[in-house]
């Protein structure tokens, strides 16, 4: 990183045509531009103490002021916020950015218009040009979550009563915004509102359905120019949305409704080149999974916020590539790109952030998918956050080892079927299992033989990579499987997991709350988390947490909803800081975690391992456990309702 230090580099950076002449004694004089200390006391209305800012850029409406100390502290702030005020005395309707900036080291404070804590801007760490704090007056910039998921349900009932299968709709409605946002891009619009949509409305009228859907398969060609299996990509998008019968039977008047309530109800209030957008987008997006599951409940999208809590304990950062073996809707690469682009805007100019993030969408994210719809799902996605050249492979992960070897992936993120089809998986993975697994419906395995094909190609990476004398990697691999992956009660499961500790170390199983895919496959799931390449030594100790509770709570139509307490505060940002805690520092708690020396034919679920706290128990407690063993049992057809 550049460190900024002196004068004359700040003013090379923000740009020199934009310095102020107005110098006194080597400082912009806010008295001088008023005429005199009593002229800029009446304008500001009191008097002032300090009248001399270090450095003042202007470039029409918007100016930047610099104040520059050895260390600024707080009593700085109330100095820079006195410029701020005369600013905006002599020169009425001027947009401004204030900064505080050392001189000893690169550290830096901006502010937008006022100079308090509700106007700081906190992902501003380093100075930039003047064009890049024009952008950030932008008005149509904006991200309004709120709104965004009230408006998205009520999207899904139009698309509901325009006969759109919910199967389809994700696709469909991606589909479609990627249309719209290039449609806003060709007009050169710098806002969303209802002039823009009179405009594009004029368009559409004179279009049929059939040009609408031609449009939306131009824009989708274009955006996937140089694309893993572009051709294949465009093909099932067709078929699956474009030729879809019902969406064929759309009238021109259909389209323009359902294209206005997607421009004007969700695009408006997205702003996708902030980290925050993205985190909107990919919500917009999934809840359209939510209602797909509600459909098929074989289906097992993970919830965002636990592909975020997975990117987290794997360290995902801008340096990392990331694999997912079983993509489906592609939300571990979103999430995964989403960190990594944030973290490419951290201590970067917007220019030099640019590159990096270039360089992470091309280089950074690769997924697999053998599902045709999921494929499509996914990518998608992948084009709505950015991706125009997404590296998703369509076919089963069994068969792609020299995809998986040319990623070379730092980390691997995965959700792999619970219930895959044991003809799809090699037969090298099927030599213990008995006639009877071999020929059933579902993979015995619970999905684990999915995680050990994988680690069995890093070994074989690492291995070529050993013979040529070229650094190995110990890759972090963090998977979802069922509680019965991880209590191995059957043979197959117990081998699966003793082969795995053979050439992997288990670093952390985490049990999940009941119903995590609600509303769409009901298993129970856990995390775990590998680091491949490295031997489960024999005095390791794995730690165990116990994530009961996320704080969010089932909820009719919308799935399972985040909650938050009576200060507005998340109460899933505060439950992941304790689970986040917990495990970076490897802490057992009673009745929260465990760090225990396992093997492959122990249990790996912290409940048969952590100390309860009979303090905190409650009668409720009790009776809950009663109930939740009573469905058990009548779901396993041990007992019967009456």
């Amino acid at each position: 990183m550049v460190l900024i230090v002196n004068r004359h580099e700040m003013i090379d950076r923000i740009g020199k045509e934009y310095l102020t002449a107005n110098i006194e004694a080597g400082e912009y004089s806010y008295v001088q531009e008023a005429g005199s200390k009593e002229k800029l006391e009446k304008a500001v209305g009191h008097a002032v103490k300090h009248f001399k800012l270090d450095i003042r850029f202007e470039n029409n409406s918007v100016a930047v002021l610099i104040e520059t100390k050895q260390s600024f502290t707080k009593a700085d702030e109330k100095q820079l916020a006195e410029y701020v005020e005369e600013e905006r005395a002599l020169h009425k309707g001027i947009k401004i950015i204030a900064i505080l900036a050392n001189t000893n080291n690169d550290k830096i404070k901006v502010w937008r218009y006022f100079v308090d804590d509700s106007h700081l801007l906190k992902e501003e760490t380093v100075l930039d040009t003047m064009e890049h704090y024009v952008k950030l007056f932008d008005t149509a910039r904006q991200n309004d979550k709120e709104r965004v998921m009230k408006n998205t349900y009520d999207l899904n009932e139009l698309l509901h009563k325009k006969d759109i299968d919910e199967k389809l709709r994700s696709q469909f409605v991606g589909t479609t915004l990627l249309y719209i946002k290039d449609m806003v891009k060709k007009t050169g619009a710098t806002r969303i509102d209802d002039a823009l949509k009179d405009k594009l409305d004029d368009v559409w009228k004179m279009m049929s359905a059939e040009e609408i859907r031609a449009g939306i398969k131009n824009t989708l060609d274009n955006l996937l120019d140089n694309s893993e299996n572009k051709t294949k990509k465009i093909e099932l998008l067709q078929k699956n949305v474009l030729n879809d019968q019902k969406v064929k039977k759309l009238k021109i008047k259909d389209w323009i409704e359902i294209l206005d309530t997607i421009l004007m109800d969700i695009y408006r209030y997205i702003d996708a080149d902030s980290s925050e957008g993205q985190d909107i987008l990919n919500l917009f997006f999934i809840a359209f999974n939510k209602y797909t599951g509600k459909a098929d409940k074989n289906q097992a999208f993970t919830p965002d916020h636990i592909t975020e809590f997975m990117c987290r304990i794997t360290d995902v950062d801008r340096t990392k590539v990331v694999l997912d073996g079983t993509c489906g809707s592609g939300s571990f690469l979103v999430q995964a790109m989403v960190k990594e682009i944030a973290d490419c805007r951290r201590d970067k100019t917007e220019k030099e952030a640019e590159e990096l993030i270039r360089q992470v969408k091309e280089k950074h994210i690769f997924g697999i998918e053998v599902e045709e719809k999921a494929y499509g799902l996914s990518t998608t996605n992948m084009l709505i956050h950015g991706d125009g050249n997404s590296n998703i492979k369509f076919g089963s992960i069994f068969d792609s080892k020299k995809f998986i070897m040319e990623a070379d992936p730092d980390i691997i993120l995965m959700n792999p079927p619970y219930n895959a089809k044991p003809i799809g998986i090699p037969a090298a993975y099927k030599t213990t299992w008995t006639a009877k697994a071999k020929d059933g419906k579902e993979d015995p395995t619970k999905g684990f033989v999915f995680v050990h094909f994988i680690s069995d190609v890093i070994k074989e990476l690492n291995d070529l990579k050993e013979k040529a004398g070229k650094p190995t990697k110990q890759v972090k691999l963090a998977v979802l499987l069922p509680v019965a992956a991880a209590i191995g009660t059957s043979d197959i499961i117990e081998k699966e997991k003793i082969a795995m500790l053979e050439n992997n170390t288990l670093e952390a199983v985490f049990t999940l709350p009941n119903e995590i895919f609600y509303p769409g496959a009901s298993a129970c799931a856990c995390c775990m988390l590998f680091t491949l390449g490295k031997p489960h030594s024999e005095e390791k100790e794995t730690f165990f947490g116990y994530c009961e509770d996320d704080g969010f709570k089932k909820k009719k139509n919308l799935g399972r909803v985040e909650q938050f307490n009576v200060d507005s505060e998340s109460l899933w940002k505060k439950i992941e800081k304790e689970w986040l805690y917990l495990f970076r520092n490897h802490k057992a708690e009673p009745g929260k975690s465990a760090t225990v020396v396992v093997n492959g034919e122990s249990e790996w679920l912290c409940e048969a391992y952590m100390k309860t706290d009979y303090n905190t128990l409650k009668e409720e407690d009790f009776q809950r456990t009663l109930n939740d063993y009573l469905a058990y049992l009548v779901k396993e057809g041990n007992i019967y309702e009456s």
